[in-house]
């Protein structure tokens, strides 16, 4: 017959589990079996993966929305300078205007002689079109200006949106967190699954930028480094933040998110695939990176070390090269 306090950390796991997974498949009457709860951790872990890349990808966003912020505010200055050239134009004819009087085509004709009608005609229209294009430059200009301080304020409005909701989605990330490592410390007794390990063994010899990529990622596998969400690096990597390392060390730039890597490297069949190419997962929600012989490294999962392990882990979304 199970103890009081055998029941009671049953009871503590099954709520966990409820908590994190949204399933009422468990009741706070009866634990989960060791398989059921790995079942519900891996499914958890995908789930804080899937928050993981959705905030890697709003923070790509928000660095983009930031530049273009600063390009606005960079094309303000001179629309500006247009616009007070523009506006003493305008000036000067109204003044012009204003100490000479109404002078139209008709009273100019009717002075002077015949032999400058022509002349006069001619300069007559020249003023007319001159002072119409200074108008018409104020205008556009003036327009223009508004339209840009228009932009850059929705621009701004924009990133405080996307800041509000990168918040968010960290509070998220921060809690599941929290329970996750929980609910592995009830089941086993630690952080991570029994039997999982980091150690990569020796990297292959491969040339080129390949190589370098390949041999950064053996080194975070047999260190104790572990997932976060949110980490390229130095001691902590979540999926895509550890394939843009190790590019990042070959002297190649990816972007940190799986779905933006995807499309950022050329489409390769399996066949074709050489090690430093990744390999894609879960509708772009998971990337690892092939080091050859059937096998990826990659950051699997809050709370496991990255280790090196078979590419057949899952069925593959798709796979690319760096370019």
């Amino acid at each position: 017959m199970p103890t009081p306090r055998t029941r009671l950390r049953s009871l503590v796991v099954a709520a966990m589990a409820v908590a994190l997974t949204g399933s009422m498949a468990t009741s706070a009457h009866a634990a989960p079996s060791e398989s059921e709860l790995k079942k519900q951790i891996e499914t958890a872990s995908n789930q804080l993966e899937d928050i993981t890349e959705s905030y890697n990808k709003l923070n790509i966003d928000l660095k983009k929305t930031a530049d273009d912020q600063k390009k606005l505010a960079a094309s303000i200055a001179p629309a500006k300078a247009k616009m007070v050239v523009a506006e003493a134009q305008v000036q000067s004819v109204a003044a012009t205007a204003y100490m000479q009087g109404r002078v139209g085509p008709m009273s100019a004709l009717l002075g002077g002689d015949q032999s400058s009608l022509i002349d006069r005609m001619s300069y007559l229209e020249m003023i007319s079109r001159s002072n119409q294009r200074d108008i018409s430059d104020y205008t556009e200009t003036t327009r223009t200006y508004a339209d840009r301080q228009a932009a850059l304020k929705t621009t701004q409005e924009k990133q405080q949106a996307q800041l509000k909701a990168m918040a968010a989605r960290k509070k998220t990330i921060e809690a599941n967190i929290k329970k996750l490592r929980a609910m592995r410390e009830q089941a086993f007794g630690s952080a991570t699954e029994p039997g999982v390990s980091g150690a990569a063994g020796k990297a292959p010899s491969i040339s080129g930028s390949a190589g370098i990529a390949v041999d950064f990622a053996y080194v975070q596998a047999n260190k104790p480094a572990y997932y976060g969400y949110g980490d390229s690096g130095p001691n902590t990597f979540d999926c895509s933040g550890l394939t843009m390392a190790a590019w990042a060390k070959a002297g190649k730039s990816l972007p940190h998110n799986a779905a933006a890597q995807y499309s950022a490297t050329a489409r390769i069949t399996k066949s074709q695939l050489k090690p430093g190419d990744l390999v894609f997962y879960r509708s772009l929600g998971h990337v690892g990176l092939y080091v050859g012989g059937g096998m990826i490294i990659d950051a699997s999962r809050e709370g496991e070390p990255i280790k090196k392990r078979s590419m057949n882990i899952m069925t593959p979304y798709g796979y690319g090269r760096v370019r």
